[in-house]
């Protein structure tokens, strides 16, 4: 079975990357499962109805969200009607959306979830290593879980990797919109990554105006969030997993970058 990991869509260049690229990597790889991470898509935060159908438009499975997931007010008016998209579980506002989907791929259930890292974040209402305790025990039926860990730093996603590599298929960080080269298979059956990167404007700052954030970093001026455009990058990985053990097998950084 494989599985395509994409990462942060931002704004109208990254949803484009997503419409071009998902559709062709799916054919060409033979991909089952396409999970995104959509939680800059809506001009570089949150989600609106009408992008979120977009997205499982272009081929994407389940979209998984982030610190930015009600940037947009509007989506707790629709998103308990979002089956294919969940949120993070150890995050304000809890009680709206779904932490955990179970999508059944291949005659596999697979549980698929969403967590925000403690370090360095808001809104945090608990540890994602206690969070994900409870995911495993509430969800004991999947043959196997996915976790989107969206968090800062390296090493918070790199130690929720090897805490949960006996049970956890795939393990990838999101939120940083930088891609890290330390794919690996953790304890020989969990794929992981540090930080997926991002689908958006290559020539940006994170997929933000260039010009827009060097006023601010060197004005200290207050500024809007100006979603950077031109030219796009696709980012993720290609997750095989074997499928008499459940067990991660190989994982593929893609990047891929227009020309100028």
């Amino acid at each position: 079975m494989k599985v395509l990991m994409v990462g942060d869509v931002v704004g109208a260049v990254g949803r484009a990357m997503v419409a071009k690229y998902v559709p062709l990597i799916k054919e060409k790889e033979q991909v089952d499962l396409v999970i995104c991470n959509a939680e800059n898509a809506a001009h570089g935060k949150g989600i609106t109805r009408k992008i979120y159908n977009q997205l499982l438009n272009y081929g994407v499975d389940v979209i998984t969200m982030g610190n930015h997931t009600f940037s947009k007010e509007v989506l707790l008016e629709f998103i308990d009607e979002c089956e294919k998209m969940v949120r993070p579980k150890n995050m304000e506002p809890t009680e709206a959306g779904k932490s955990t989907i179970v999508v059944e791929v291949k005659g596999k259930k697979i549980a698929v979830s969403n967590l925000l890292g403690e370090v360095f974040m808001n809104n945090v209402t608990a540890s994602p290593f206690d969070a994900m305790l409870e995911i495993l025990e509430e969800y004991k039926e999947a043959d196997f879980h996915i976790v989107d860990l969206h968090g800062e730093v390296t090493s918070e996603k790199v130690a929720f990797a090897y805490q949960f590599s006996d049970r956890v298929s795939i393990a990838v960080g999101t939120h940083t919109h930088v891609q890290t080269a330390d794919e690996r298979i953790v304890n020989g059956r969990c794929a992981a990554i540090s930080d997926l990167g991002m689908c958006g404007p290559y020539d940006s700052v994170l997929g933000r105006d260039i010009n827009e954030v060097l006023t601010r970093f060197m004005s200290h001026e207050r500024t809007r969030y100006t979603i950077a455009e031109g030219r796009g990058i696709f980012c993720g990985c290609l997750v095989e997993i074997d499928e008499e053990s459940n067990a991660a097998v190989s994982i593929q950084r893609i990047q891929i970058r227009e020309d100028e």
